[in-house]
């Protein structure tokens, strides 16, 4: 049986046309109904189409230990060997605690620096999800900032049930 855990990301967007937009991410992690269950750590970042990192926007990972987890970071792989191994965490803002399964929502009130001057135009939002004697997954989700509200939902295979993005 499986059960939803989701995680929603607000973060509001400007884009070169001067209309503010905002990007939602919610992702659906399950439980998975194995002997050895660990909390997955996840990470969500922003890239633009050639695979250059935008910024970070999300990293769960167990803040509870003395050193976060750490060792369990280069886990998370893509996001580990693009941007992870090159960051200090926890980093304000972006870091904060992997949960159980269930519903938790993180809310960005106002624009991160780097995104208040992201341009509009294509993007992918990357969410990987990695946990300890279990799977690791990546979904990509392409978007378009300053183009129209749009709702882009990608389906994962075991790790991610759902990724869904919304640009408003």
């Amino acid at each position: 049986m499986k059960l939803p855990y989701t995680v929603a990301l607000s973060v509001p967007l400007l884009g070169t046309s001067a209309m503010a937009a905002d990007l939602s991410i919610k992702v659906e992690i399950p439980q998975l109904n194995v002997a050895e269950y660990h909390r997955p750590y996840v990470a969500a970042w922003l890239e633009r189409p050639d695979g250059s990192v935008v910024t970070n926007l999300a990293v769960l990972h167990e803040v509870r230990k003395k050193d976060g987890g750490a060792k369990y970071f280069k886990d998370v792989r893509t996001w580990w060997r693009k941007v992870g191994r090159d960051v200090t965490l926890p980093m304000d803002g972006v870091s904060g605690a992997t949960r159980g399964p269930g519903e938790a929502v993180l809310a960005f009130p106002a624009a991160k620096p780097v995104l208040d001057k992201l341009p509009a135009g294509d993007y992918v939002v990357m969410v990987e999800a990695a946990r300890e004697a279990g799977g690791r997954e990546v979904v990509r989700v392409p978007v378009a900032v300053g183009k129209g509200a749009q709702t882009v939902q990608v389906k994962g295979k075991e790790e991610l049930v759902n990724v869904t993005v919304q640009v408003k």
